[in-house]
């Protein structure tokens, strides 16, 4: 019998416990987690921004990186804005930028004043915030500035009167908020002189009727120094501006000395005159420029009945959009309460003292300047108010001597904006209209050369647009009524085909 073949014996195998094959997973899993943070924490700290829009909105310019580049502390922005703001998103996407470009020098923090509102009240306190308005708080080494949303987007509102909504013109998000972290990095404020000694209102004191407008342009980087000029041998140097706010006495001979030669010097004048003081020698100054100021009052007959007129001395007014002083209040409308003159603008006088001259503030349509103001002879006002027509009438102007015409060329110039109306500005005036606030700001900004601090363009909405001459609107037409749909059909006549075969 043939012998059977040895059938090999089986190898032992080797046997591996479960609590192994356990650890090892773990192990794995662990290695895995800590791979996955690793790149994560890398990517987080190491990674890099592209802007590949087409129009680049949020991209910021070289010389706000080089600006960044140059931070040495944390700079704090603190963002009161609503989210029925039109620019709201606009703004928090810029700021993701400078937060980038900032390599964490920059922050950030987002308050809903509609939402938190013990938040908001709370830095609103700390920050001396007096407007309602949306706006950046910049905080820097213990200093501070605010950037209004109005300050970082031109809108046009030309549209409303066909039912649509506010278009932004151009977005300055970027220029307006590099140049107040230039202000704050800089530490050096801007000096506005107030001149006193003519019973103008009192800046210091707790009772002072110009609180609100003292707090408003200390928030603008700008400190306020006392300037009492029969105390001077000249303006002092270090003072940028000179206000002049309602006085109720007339200038001295040696002030006004003073005053043009402050002028001379490419010097910066506000000029906020009350109507019914005497003051002969400023208003003669101002005369000299070209401004003159008139003994009249403004007046309107408002209808309050079928058969009842009203006579009201409260001016509304509209601001002009051609200065950059009301660039953006162009069309508001705002209430001057008080007396409020006339001002006639002589451009023969200014051309041949090199000085140009333009309109800020014009009242509304029906209001008369009456040289009988203080009479009450209805009869007489009504005849008056007929006579008048509808010329318009300045109650706001701008002087500039030197200047050019040219808003994007820098030249040295003497600045000076003068309004015939001054408490338009105190705190109770404010309190029911803040355009005043507005309008105070981009007087004193312009004054002091800040309109262009800083040579970063705004970035203006460009709607993509196709242009088809009817040729190709012919192709396309046969592009999409016969080309598109046999696609698909020679697809399936294909596929059918090799099934059938």
């Amino acid at each position: 019998m043939a012998d059977e073949p040895k059938q090999p014996r089986p190898g032992r195998r080797m046997k591996i416990g479960r609590v192994r094959i356990g650890l090892s997973v773990v192990v794995q899993i662990v290695l895995i987690l800590f791979l996955a943070a690793m790149v994560n924490s890398f990517a987080f700290k190491h990674y890099a921004r592209w802007d590949f829009s087409r129009d680049q909105k949020y991209g910021l310019s070289d010389k706000t990186k080089r600006f960044l580049d140059t931070l040495k502390g944390k700079m704090r922005i603190t963002v009161f804005f609503a989210p029925s703001t039109p620019i709201t998103a606009d703004v928090q996407n810029l700021l993701t930028e400078y937060q980038y470009a900032g390599k964490g020098k920059i922050d950030v923090e987002q308050i809903d004043p509609e939402r938190n509102l013990s938040r908001a009240k709370e830095l609103f306190d700390k920050y001396k915030v007096v407007t309602d308005e949306s706006l950046l708080v910049l905080d820097y080494d213990g200093r501070n500035k605010t950037v209004k949303a109005s300050e970082m987007a031109d809108v046009d509102q030309s549209g409303m009167a066909f039912g649509e909504g506010p278009r932004i013109a151009a977005f300055k998000g970027e220029p307006a908020i590099t140049s107040a972290m230039i202000d704050l990095v800089e530490g050096k404020k801007k000096t506005l002189g107030y001149v006193s000694g003519h019973k103008e209102p009192a800046l210091s004191t707790p009772t002072s009727p110009i609180t609100l407008l003292k707090t408003f342009i200390e928030n603008e980087n700008i400190k306020f120094q006392d300037l009492n000029l029969l105390d001077q041998p000249a303006i002092p140097a270090d003072v940028n501006a000179v206000m002049i706010i309602g006085p109720q006495y007339d200038f001295a001979e040696r002030e006004m000395k003073l005053l043009r030669d402050f002028w001379d010097k490419q010097g910066r004048i506000l000029v906020l005159l009350d109507p019914a003081a005497n003051t002969p020698r400023l208003r003669a100054f101002l005369d000299e420029l070209g401004v003159k100021v008139n003994d009249d009052r403004l007046m309107v007959f408002l209808r309050t009945g079928i058969q009842e007129l009203a006579l009201t001395r409260d001016v509304q007014a509209h601001f002009l959009g051609d200065s950059p002083v009301t660039k953006r209040l162009a069309d508001v409308r705002a209430i001057f309460v008080g007396g409020t003159s006339s001002l006639t603008l002589d451009p023969n006088r200014g051309r041949a003292a090199n000085i140009r001259l333009e309109p800020l503030i014009q009242a509304e349509k029906g209001y008369f300047a009456e040289t009988d103001y203080n009479t009450d002879n209805q009869i007489k006002l009504q005849a008056d108010a007929q006579k008048a027509g509808d010329v318009p009438l300045t109650i706001a102007a701008a002087a500039e001597k030197g200047g050019s015409g040219d808003t994007r060329v820098q030249v040295n110039s003497s600045r000076l904006v003068a309004v015939s109306n001054a408490t338009f500005v105190q705190d109770n005036a404010i309190m029911q209209d803040q355009a005043a606030l507005d309008f105070v700001s981009g007087a004193v900004n312009w004054l002091l050369s800040r309109e262009q601090l800083i040579g970063i363009a705004p970035k203006i909405p460009k709607p993509l647009t196709f242009s088809l001459d009817p040729e190709a609107l012919r192709q396309l037409r046969w592009i999409i009524l016969i080309f598109m749909p046999l696609i698909p059909a020679a697809i399936g006549t294909v596929v059918w085909w090799q099934r059938r075969v």
